[in-house]
């Protein structure tokens, strides 16, 4: 344990500056699920039961904490990633022995699937992650999302049915769709007690206990015996169980194979470690809504997802040297943290979110960006308690928390110790795929709206600003029309700009499939010096890198562009070699065919010239930008339109009606489920064809369908579509 001690002498006081909590009694979780499975009702019977909130928060009464921004209380739907600390002693701990008491920093993810930017970054810096499904649906598009995001980032995962006294739940069939959608690596922790309005609460199959939440809010857990009526079955789950744990135990194994009873205590060990290594996903049963099992999942987390000192060390390289650093959960190792959110506060002003790997700082010193290479003074240190705000003076290793002060941090910054420089890995955004004009109504509201828009593009990496060079227009992009719809409201509501907007539009991209050179002279006397750059290029399609391969010095690379720099003997001079790339970039911003971006090129200079006393920066830049445009013509370039995953659930009499029309909309028809007393229809559909799509549905099946949507992937578009989009853009 770290000490330290300040003296105030203004105020005559010392103030202890300690780690408060050991590290591996720190649990750093979130909840991640679909739309509507039931995380913020979970999240607000975590804060209730941990004693946080002396009344429980209902969505459908918009009094939550965790949804605290108004456009969330109003929609009842999580925006924004809400962060929260709070302590649990477990419920088979007598409640006077508070030595296995945990802190838990919970991050309370949104399911909608324009907000998956903020369960990608939430991810990134947790350490576990409870799923919660709906037991009517079970898994939903936006719960593979997630658990891929998990995979992504080997986070330890627990699931959790919920909504089991929901009519239609079944906790088999959504056991059985996590099997076949998720993981097979799954596996029943508890069976629930009934279903429906007969659902009364839970088997631990480890313990074969029987649990009931009694007391006005379920807040008293009782144990009693398995119902005479579930024993058989709960005997033949618990034997899968058992089996499953010791196939990660050679000793156990053997122990299970000569018959013999293996103890509770190793059994939790090994399931632990199994978790940890996401070998194994247990499953948890209940109903959130009616305190039904939230405890035990409390219990669990405990149990089997990590603590910071559990996970490997934080992986990433020296920014001097390039080459590959770690960092353990230590309060010894020196400082580093990872920015993962930016967020307006309206009384505090920017706070940036982050979680420290290792070591420690205070509020007030110095702090290191390494990602900006700038040192900055990092003012005030607060902890979380949703929209409240508890003060800290140190934070250390294995913490989340928020800085206030700091200016030039943004998503994915790494903080860190100047002497012992680190850069971590970023965190990746999908790039948007929908786009929409904007206009501020008065004069006025033209000088505020450049602000707002770039506080709110600081904050949400997917959500993004550029202005159209040929209209001067304002566009603004994002994952899709409701996150649109949100940034202009918060526009309004706390920036108090009104603007008007234009209609959604699709963000196409550019490719091309072939290769092609260019060369292109910039010449201009104008009195007294002239302009001169020449260069000469080659484009080809971009390939994808081979894992472990190493990229060569002369080679710059990102996810959708490399630029390679050939020239022999100084043809032209090192100084304006990074002008030329930033001319390629700016050709490729203004497309070959119908003016979107080119996208997944590789541009080799080999060739050019210069002159002594006309070249210049500005010659070049101009010089290669038009090369890039005459190459890319030649290229065979092509249009390249977003993909959408849509899952389609309909009452099976309107099934022929709606994957008739899907086809009519160039859908790929991937497969059908049964979903309860419905079907759903999984499809592949370009986004361009899905605008209005909900009212058509509704028509379609007398409003009793619904549909999810998420972005897939982009593929050229075809021939003749392509043409009429070309055409629309002259």
């Amino acid at each position: 344990m770290e000490f330290g001690l300040l003296y105030y002498a203004r105020f005559g006081v010392f103030i202890f500056m300690q780690r408060d909590y050991p590290l591996e009694k720190v649990r750093n979780f979130g909840i991640i699920a679909h739309i509507d499975a039931g995380k913020t009702t979970t999240s607000e019977r975590i804060l209730f039961y941990t004693g946080m909130t002396h009344k429980i928060g209902e969505v459908h009464e918009g009094d939550t904490v965790t949804d605290w921004m108004e456009q969330e209380r109003e929609r009842g739907i999580t925006i924004t990633a809400a962060a929260i600390t709070c302590f649990w002693n477990p419920t088979y701990m007598p409640k006077e022995d508070t030595s296995q008491k945990v802190r838990f920093n919970i991050i309370d993810t949104p399911g909608h699937i324009d907000f998956t930017a903020e369960v990608k970054r939430s991810l990134r810096v947790l350490d576990g992650a409870v799923v919660v499904f709906d037991g009517v649906a079970g898994v939903e598009p936006q719960s593979e999302t997630n658990w891929r995001y998990a995979e992504e980032g080997k986070v330890p995962r627990l699931c959790f049915i919920n909504k089991l006294d929901r009519m239609g739940a079944s906790f088999e069939n959504s056991y059985k769709s996590i099997l076949d959608r998720l993981s097979k690596n799954a596996v029943r922790a508890q069976i629930p007690i009934g279903l429906e309005e007969n659902h009364q609460g839970v088997v631990d199959l480890l313990k074969m206990k029987a649990y009931y939440f009694e007391g006005q809010m379920g807040e008293q857990v009782v144990e009693k015996e398995i119902p005479a009526e579930l024993l058989a079955e709960a005997k033949k789950n618990r034997a899968e169980l058992v089996e499953k744990i010791v196939e990660h135990d050679d000793l156990l194994m053997h122990t299970y194979l000569e018959g013999k009873e293996i103890s509770l205590v190793d059994l939790k060990k090994t399931l632990r470690r199994a978790v940890i290594e996401t070998k194994i996903f247990p499953v948890f049963a209940g109903s959130a809504l009616k305190n039904k099992g939230t405890q035990l999942i409390l219990d669990a987390v405990v149990d089997y997802l990590p603590s910071p000192l559990d996970i490997p060390p934080v992986k990433g390289v020296d920014p001097k040297t390039g080459e590959p650093i770690e960092r353990k959960a230590s309060d010894e190792e020196p400082f580093s943290a990872l920015v993962f959110k930016l967020q307006t506060d309206p009384f505090v002003g920017q706070l940036n979110f982050f979680r420290v790997y290792s070591g420690s700082m205070e509020a007030g010193s110095y702090i290191y960006n390494s990602t900006t290479g700038k040192k900055e003074r990092l003012g005030r240190i607060v902890r979380l308690q949703a929209d409240k705000r508890e003060e800290v003076k140190k934070v250390f290793a294995g913490e989340i928390a928020a800085a206030v002060g700091l200016k030039e941090a943004k998503t994915s910054s790494t903080l860190c110790d100047e002497d012992r420089p680190i850069i971590l890995d970023p965190i990746k955004f999908t790039d948007p795929v929908i786009s929409m004009r904007i206009e501020p109504k008065t004069k006025a509201d033209q000088e505020k709206m450049g602000m707002a828009l770039k506080r709110l593009s600081d904050e949400d990496p997917t959500f993004k600003i550029k202005s159209d060079q040929e209209t001067g227009e304002t566009i603004i992009m994002g994952m899709g029309e409701l996150q649109l719809e949100i940034m202009v409201d918060r526009m309004k509501r706390e920036f108090g700009v009104v603007a008007s907007t234009g209609k959604p539009q699709v963000a196409y991209k550019e490719t091309i499939t072939a290769e092609a050179e260019a060369e292109n002279k910039y010449i201009r006397q104008t009195g007294g010096h002239g302009q001169y750059g020449h260069v000469k290029i080659t484009v080809r399609p971009l390939k994808p890198i081979i894992e472990g391969a190493k990229i060569p010095k002369n080679v710059k690379r990102d996810d959708e562009f490399e630029f390679i720099n050939s020239i022999k003997g100084g043809v032209i001079p090192q100084e304006f070699i990074p002008a030329v790339e930033k001319g390629i970039r700016e050709g490729m911003d203004r497309g070959a065919v119908a003016g979107f971006r080119l996208v997944n090129i590789s541009c080799e200079l080999t060739f050019g010239s210069y002159h002594d006393v006309d070249s210049s920066e500005i010659a070049y830049k101009i010089a290669a930008s038009q090369a890039l445009q005459d190459a890319a013509k030649r290229a065979k370039p092509v249009l390249l339109e977003p993909i959408m995953k849509v899952e389609v659930v309909t009452p099976e009499k309107f099934m022929g009606d709606v994957t008739g029309h899907l086809g009519s909309k160039r859908a790929q028809i991937e497969g059908v489920d049964d979903r309860g007393m419905n079907k759903a229809i999984r499809a592949k559909v370009p986004l361009s064809e899905m605008f209005g799509y909900i009212t058509t549905l509704r028509s379609m099946t007398e409003g009793r369908a619904s549909y999810t949507m998420e972005f897939d992937k982009y593929e050229i578009v075809p021939g003749n579509v392509a043409q009429e989009i070309i055409e629309a853009r002259k």
